[in-house]
């Protein structure tokens, strides 16, 4: 297995995985189009067995999973659902949306999450949290992107997102290295899509390489952090879902990725 590669996080796709019959034919367009690798979030009802075949079918990699809190707490089921999919890596998709968080709900958030993902690191699963704009914001002088690093057990990594980041005013590229000062491996996937504006300097998000992000940049933080996956995801934008997906693959070839 190459040392990094490439997956689509198939939340960018979320209208084409409704049915375990659209789960498949969204499999086999991913894989036509290059992708070896995908990121199971936002998919319909579907058992664990019959994902691990249509990912078998297309010959697809399962590189991450984003589930949620009561999922990662059912152990058991959350273990052998990801031992299905032959998968190592799981995130959770964010938290503490209420401004009304202190930096100390923060903590014993980030307690409570290391709690729930050290049985399952365990046993070979590793649980990540997925950024959004919202934890870089100060709570009590202080950023909970720097209380999740410093206070969840070193087992939890951070899916560090490149947009939210930018939309949130930081620089993804410090992020990463500042996450990845905190302790080995804090950051083995990463959520890639680009930043751009409007005439009236609004944001949006794009497709890898058509914004404003500084992706040279960005590679090298990922490269010091020995990062091992780049999961393209485009939430909403202008591009039809499968052609962001694909403009930004072969623009991330062109950046030497493979």
């Amino acid at each position: 297995m190459p040392d990094t590669q490439i997956g689509a996080q198939l939340y960018t796709l979320r209208d084409y995985t409704k049915t375990p019959d659209d789960i498949a034919r969204t499999f086999e367009r991913v894989k036509a189009m290059g992708y070896d690798a995908v990121q199971c979030s936002a998919l319909g009802p579907i058992t664990s067995d019959a994902l691990a075949q249509r990912l078998r079918d297309t010959g697809l990699q399962c590189a991450a999973t984003h589930v949620s809190m009561e999922q990662l707490q059912e152990t058991q089921a959350c273990l052998e659902h990801h031992a299905a999919l032959d998968c190592q890596f799981t995130a959770i998709g964010g938290a503490g949306l209420h401004p009304q968080w202190s930096a100390e709900d923060w903590i014993g958030y980030a307690h409570h999450l290391s709690a729930v993902a050290q049985p399952l690191n365990e046993a070979g699963v590793r649980v990540g949290y997925h950024n959004h704009s919202h934890e870089l914001a100060l709570h009590d002088g202080r950023r909970p992107m720097d209380l999740l690093a410093e206070y969840c057990d070193p087992c939890v990594w951070l899916e560090v997102d490149t947009y939210w980041i930018a939309h949130g005013g930081g620089d993804p590229a410090a992020w990463i290295d500042r996450i990845a000062a905190t302790g080995p491996d804090r950051v083995p996937c990463i959520h890639v899509k680009d930043m751009d504006v409007t005439a009236e300097s609004a944001q949006f998000m794009s497709e890898v390489g058509a914004g404003n992000l500084n992706w040279p940049a960005i590679l090298d933080a990922c490269r010091r952090a020995s990062t091992r996956w780049y999961l393209v995801e485009r939430d909403r934008g202008p591009v039809e879902a499968f052609e962001s997906l694909a403009i930004s693959l072969r623009n991330m070839h062109e950046m030497g990725l493979r």
